[in-house]
């Protein structure tokens, strides 16, 4: 028996977004009623190449992906989004799987990879799973444009400031390497605090490792 939706979707909100691309049309329709028919919003694409000219890069989603097509293989696709850094969580729905394949596309980035025939509750259990990583590196993504945002509110000589405070230098120390007065650093030091929207050290110690640890990652 097939599982029943969990969710009726004349009162609640759909789950997230769920991209197909797959050439068989009956596995497309398939998987849409499947995933529909559990509160998803569901975008097939027939093929990787219609799917990249129609897709939003910046949508909080998952891809159910198939591996062999014609064209542009699943495989293909990966590596191109990969190329575009589009951060988008795949499972792999394939027939002709192995254990070399999966392991090449985990490698890759694929967060999963499931084989036909499969479970309704199993796909629905990884998709489910998939749009929480998405919305956590959505929200990742956002904060970094944060962080981005409030560093470039800093003059250069600010930055350079900023640079010596996070390494540890003492106001005196700053003021030597610079060639600037200690009054001079405390005032720079001020503005820092205000542009970086920071109460204390500890907080600006936060965003300004933050904006080092995104500069080396």
């Amino acid at each position: 028996m097939s599982e029943q939706p969990i969710i009726n979707p004349e009162t609640e909100e759909p789950r997230g977004v769920v991209y197909v691309v797959d050439d068989d049309e009956g596995v497309r329709d398939s998987l849409q009623y499947l995933l529909e028919a559990n509160q998803y919003t569901v975008h097939t694409f027939p093929s990787a190449e219609t799917f990249l000219a129609q897709f939003d890069p910046h949508a909080i989603a998952v891809l159910v992906l198939d591996v062999r097509m014609p064209g542009m293989s699943g495989l293909q696709l990966q590596e191109e989004l990969l190329a575009r850094k589009a951060a988008l969580p795949i499972v792999f729905v394939t027939g002709h799987g192995d254990v070399s394949m999966a392991v090449a596309t985990m490698k890759k980035g694929a967060v999963d990879f499931i084989e036909k025939p499969f479970s309704q509750a199993d796909l629905k259990a990884l998709v489910d799973r998939l749009l929480v990583q998405a919305r956590e590196r959505a929200a990742a993504a956002e904060r970094e444009r944060m962080h981005a945002a409030l560093l470039a509110r800093l003059t250069a000589r600010e930055q350079q400031v900023l640079e010596r405070i996070v390494a540890g230098r003492l106001n005196k120390q700053i003021a030597a390497d610079l060639g600037i007065s200690i009054k001079t650093v405390e005032a720079h030091r001020a503005n820092i605090m205000d542009k970086l929207e920071a109460n204390t050290v500890a907080d600006l110690m936060r965003v300004a490792l933050r904006s080092v640890a995104v500069a080396e990652g």
